[in-house]
């Protein structure tokens, strides 16, 4: 199965091309000290999250970007 907003966050940081997606897209937020505590979610559920600031725009933005790879 390919990448896309469906994959676990930690799928995606171990991932060269997918972590450069998701760098261009959010900055490099992997140092969060949050980040440990969503690892096994998925992209889009962390979009649920209002902290996190994913639109749903940026949200098909991204897995399209994650899709291409």
């Amino acid at each position: 199965m390919g990448l896309s907003a469906d994959s676990t966050l930690k799928t995606l940081l171990d991932d060269p091309k997918a972590r450069a997606v998701l760098e261009e897209h959010f900055g490099d937020r992997s140092n969060d000290p949050r980040v440990h505590e969503v690892m096994y979610e998925s992209l889009r559920s962390i979009a649920y999250y209002p902290e996190a600031g994913i639109s749903q725009e940026k949200l098909r933005a991204v897995d399209d970007a994650l899709k291409a790879l």
